[in-house]
This record gives C-alpha cells, sequence and structure tokens, in this order.
C-alpha cells in the first residue's frame, strides 16, 4: 500500500534498509530531541524515497504536545540546523503557505504574523532603535489557488524577480504516515516544496527550478491521511486486510484527512517554535527576548 507522506524519514522508515541505495542516514540526540539527517546523493535515492536529491532534517520533540517551553533546546536546535542551510549573505524572502481559513492549513500564514520582516529598516534605524546590524528580510503570504487563481510559485516568483533575495524559506503544513508525528515533528529541507502534496492535491513545484534560487522547505505535520491510520488501527489488532476484503472499503475513504482535536493550540505552537527559530537564524545577533519585544 503507498501510504501518504510528506516526511523523508517516513518514506525512510518503511523501506527495507538493504535496498537503501543512494541514501544516506544519521541520526543523533541533542537534550532529549532526536535529530535525523537524510541525503539523498543520486537518482536511485530519488526513485526510492519519492523525494528529489538534497537534505532532509528531522526534528522530534514532544514539546509542542506537552505545553512545555519550546523556547529552549527546539528552538535553538531548529535554529542552528536552519543556519546551515541558509546562504552566509543576502535578503531572504519568507512563505507562508497555505490557507489562513483552514486550521490544520494555517501554519504558514501564522508563521509570517511573528516574522521579524527587515527588508524596509535601513541600517541608521535599526541603529538608531538598538537593533544593531539586521539581515534584509521579506515577507508574503501568497495565499492558495482557490482564493487568488494564480498559482502560489508565479506569485512568488514575480517577488523573487523584483526584490532579487539569495533564498527563499518556505513554510507548509505536512501530511504525516504515522499519528504519533503530528505535531510533534518539525522537517527542513534543501529541495523546496510541492504545495498541497501531502493531501492529493499537488501544484507546481516551488524550488530553485522554478524560481532561480535555492529554496528551503520547513513544515510541520497536522493531518494524516483516514486510510493510514485506519489500515495502522487494524493491523495493530491483528486484522488481515485482504482475507477481510477491507481494503477496498479503505479505499472509499481516501480523500479523508484527519487532524488532532487541539490542531489550534498545535498550530499556534508550531508557529511560534518555526517563527522564532528562522528569526533567531536571521538575526543572530538578537536575542529570543528582543526578538519577541518587536514581533509581539
Amino acid at each position: 500500500m503507498n501510504f501518504r507522506t510528506d516526511l523523508a524519514i517516513e518514506k525512510q522508515e518503511y523501506t527495507e534498509k538493504e535496498k537503501l541505495d543512494g541514501v544516506l542516514s544519521k541520526q543523533k540526540s541533542i537534550d532529549g530531541i532526536k535529530l535525523t539527517t537524510i541525503e539523498i546523493i543520486n537518482e536511485k535515492g530519488e526513485k526510492l524515497l519519492s523525494k528529489p536529491k538534497g537534505r532532509y532534517i528531522t526534528i522530534e520533540t514532544k514539546a509542542l504536545l506537552q505545553g512545555t517551553d519550546i523556547f529552549s533546546s527546539a528552538l535553538d536546535v531548529l535554529s542552528e540546523e536552519l543556519k546551515k542551510l541558509l546562504p552566509e549573505k543576502g535578503t531572504v524572502l519568507v512563505a507562508g503557505l497555505g490557507n489562513d481559513d483552514i486550521t490544520p492549513d494555517a501554519l504558514g500564514p501564522k508563521v509570517m504574523s511573528l516574522l521579524l520582516a527587515t527588508r524596509h529598516i535601513s541600517s541608521e534605524l535599526a541603529e538608531s532603535l538598538g537593533l544593531g546590524s539586521l539581515r534584509s528580510v521579506a515577507g508574503i503570504i501568497p495565499g492558495v489557488l482557490g482564493k487568488t487563481g494564480i498559482e502560489t510559485v508565479e506569485i512568488i516568483s514575480g517577488i523573487v524577480k523584483k526584490i532579487k533575495p539569495c533564498c527563499v524559506i518556505a513554510v507548509d503544513a505536512l501530511a504525516s504516515r504515522n499519528v504519533a508525528r503530528l505535531g510533534t515533528t518539525v522537517q527542513m529541507c534543501d529541495t523546496g516544496v510541492s504545495p498541497g502534496s501531502g493531501v492529493g492535491n499537488r501544484r507546481k513545484g516551488i524550488n530553485k527550478e522554478t524560481l532561480g534560487v535555492p529554496v528551503i522547505a520547513i513544515g510541520v505535520p497536522t493531518v494524516v491521511d483516514a486510510v493510514t491510520m485506519a489500515f495502522d488501527i487494524f493491523e495493530k489488532a491483528g486484522v488481515d486486510l485482504e482475507e477481510r476484503k477491507l481494503m477496498k472499503k479503505l479505499q472509499e475513504h481516501k480523500s479523508m484527512m484527519v487532524t488532532p482535536k487541539e490542531v489550534d493550540n498545535l498550530i499556534d505552537k508550531s508557529a511560534h517554535l518555526i517563527a522564532m527559530a528562522i528569526n533567531r537564524a536571521l538575526q543572530p545577533s538578537m536575542s529570543v527576548q528582543d526578538i519577541m519585544s518587536v514581533v509581539g
């Protein structure tokens, strides 16, 4: 069965290890946070994981669900890993993808409300405000095709051509294969993003090929495919799906997605974590407290 997921780590987990040709992987733990780096190095790896060549960094933490302080180890790890993907100099354009009218898809727009946009601030003004040297950062909420009638990549491409950033950071909600990863996992990659791919509504890719500049994608899984969830429940219960002819029944619900009842809180905390990680990575001279005093 082909399970729907945006996470490279899940693609890897459900592939036999001896067949992982073209895929490099390493794991480590930092203050209780699991950090997994997967690198797809050739076409074999691309075909195996159904992902383009590049680096996929996964951070797993229970902080978002347990209500613990997100401005701790998770923030430090996330911002440090993001720095490794960013060009050292130049304007950065951050794009908050998604539909803010649909809570599980509102991660991108929520992050943008906490982004420290600085492109409009002169160095003299920054100094006078006590902010020191600020990196140039711009932000955009491009909306969704159903509202704008314009492909997301077309909107972002127009801005890229105008302001010429060194890279784009695209923030989007993701789909997971595993219910346990909803709200507990952050994935970053340097390969861009295909909006809607996790929920079966793939749009034109937002990547270096379409924009002409590197694209870093950051996301948190907020939904799981209903068929996948049902399959897991039956499998754990020892039910033979083929013998009981349940697969056909399950496939009748393949368009349904499931999200936690506390999704509002999940989106809010995820947005704060990702926004602060982006702000910290782009403005390393500023403390968390300084950034919070500016963005609120």
